[in-house]
């Protein structure tokens, strides 16, 4: 490090990094007090052991190839420049990896880790929101491919494409999603609407004539502090998103002029002041749009201040607080309606409604800030496509349905293909969390006592 100044510029960036990722534990934290909350008694170790056994597995595939992908294909595999899969140490591409040090700390790289630690952090959470869909009925191994699938490639492929500076998405279509609106939540709603469709609906969950049964949360004291505790770990997503400091020889005479400041992950400018505001404000329009069309529901409650920061997320580092408010009411209010209708006519149960708070505000979120931000620079360097609306319509669908729906229907189909998808109607009946199973005597009559609750 040269210079007083760059040093300190660098120790202060690793710090905030490394605290961003603290805060952002508290995401996974919640999210796994969350589903135990919502999943019936009978189901909870399965359902706890299968969102916090994702920590490990996306951690070390990440480390080994998720992190890669994302320098490698900003681009996309062969699009735009001729960039595409190949890295190598002409360009300098190999001093991203974080293995790339033969052993031991890099005492001259004090960035990489802190960074590839904050989009872990991202990997673990979009994961988390497949997770919560597929409770009670899923496979934990099933869910765990999948979770690896989403956490170390699909998402940060589109990464790479539309929430990195070179991006092939910002620069063509003018793709502005500065807190991940698109990037993680939309693809997370995406990939649990396609495995939910293969999955089919809990035992019990809808009636002979189509109409759903409610299976209210078991423990909405949980469920309360999970969000919570989401609603917390949100503030370290939305830092982590930004760069903390950037000198005005990166990206001068451009955007930002001479001053030194802070920036999205385009390189474009804000300031932590402008989204503090912003974030309270979408939280709040979702917290009370979401009380008020579910009538007063404590679960859509919740779930609705997590929708109304998701929506207002793609634009948060622009939009005025006043627009940030109503983006997040009117995002659970039309997730609440679509997912209602969509439960009743395609019978898709999804169990803590990700598809809905994730997936439709995601895309959402993608579509308001196309327009709202309209003419606004996608990048501080000359050439690259403006904000626009087509450009984030676009992207919205490549972050839902290519990169989310799709690989999420697919692997699916090849599981369940195999006999690997859904545990047996018997241990659904009887809880995941049986352990006796071996005595066939004990299993039966358990499963007679769970089928004649549900007629």
């Amino acid at each position: 490090m040269d210079g007083n100044l760059n040093a300190l510029t660098t120790l202060f960036t690793e710090f905030y990094y490394w605290v961003t990722i603290v805060i952002m534990f508290l995401i996974h934290v919640g999210f796994c007090m969350y589903e135990v909350g919502v999943s019936r008694r009978r189901n909870h170790l399965h359902t706890l052991m299968k969102n916090t056994m994702l920590a490990p597995l996306v951690t070390i595939t990440f480390f080994f190839f998720g992190w890669w992908l994302y320098w490698a294909m900003p681009n996309g595999p062969f699009i735009y420049q001729g960039k595409g899969l190949i890295l190598d140490g002409v360009t300098g591409a190999n001093q991203y990896l974080p293995w790339a040090p033969k052993m031991g700390v890099n005492l001259q790289d004090h960035i990489t880790g802190v960074f590839w630690g904050a989009f872990l952090l991202f990997s673990w959470t979009v994961a988390s929101i497949v997770s919560g869909s597929l409770i009670e009925r899923v496979k934990s191994g099933a869910f765990w491919i999948i979770a690896v699938m989403i956490g170390s490639v699909t998402w940060i492929i589109d990464a790479a494409w539309g929430w990195h500076f070179d991006g092939w998405m910002v620069k063509l279509l003018g793709y502005h999603d500065a807190y991940a609106s698109g990037v993680i939540h939309a693809i997370g709603g995406g990939t649990a609407l396609g495995v939910l469709i293969v999955l089919g609906p809990r035992l019990g969950r809808f009636m002979a004539d189509g109409t759903p049964r409610e299976f209210a949360p078991q423990n909405q004291w949980l469920v309360t502090v999970g969000l919570f505790l989401i609603y917390t770990g949100f503030w370290g997503f939305y830092a982590a998103c930004n760069v903390p400091i950037i000198s005005p020889e990166v990206i001068a005479g451009q955007v930002t002029g001479t001053a030194w400041t802070a920036t999205t992950i385009y390189l474009t400018p804000t300031t932590l002041s402008g989204i503090t505001f912003n974030f309270l404000m979408s939280l709040s329009g979702g917290l009370m749009v979401g009380y008020l069309v579910s009538k007063g529901n404590p679960f859509w409650t919740y779930s609705g201040g997590l929708a109304g920061v998701i929506t207002a997320s793609a634009g948060n580092d622009l939009y005025h607080p006043v627009q940030a408010f109503f983006i997040g009411g009117l995002g659970i209010y039309i997730a609440y309606k679509l997912h209602n209708w969509v439960e009743r006519r395609f019978k898709i149960d999804d169990a803590v409604g990700a598809v809905a708070v994730h997936g439709y505000c995601g895309f959402l979120g993608c579509v308001f800030a196309g327009f709202l931000l309209w003419g606004y620079p996608s990048s501080p360097y000359e050439g690259y496509a403006t904000v626009n609306p087509l450009g984030n319509t676009i992207g919205g669908v490549i972050m839902f349905f290519v990169l989310g729906f799709i690989p999420g229907w697919v692997v699916a189909k090849i599981l369940d293909g195999f006999g690997l998808l859904r545990v047996p109607r018997a241990v659904e009946l009887i809880g995941l969390d049986f352990k006796s199973l071996n005595d066939e005597e004990a299993a039966r009559e358990d499963v007679r006592r769970a089928e004649k609750a549900l007629v």
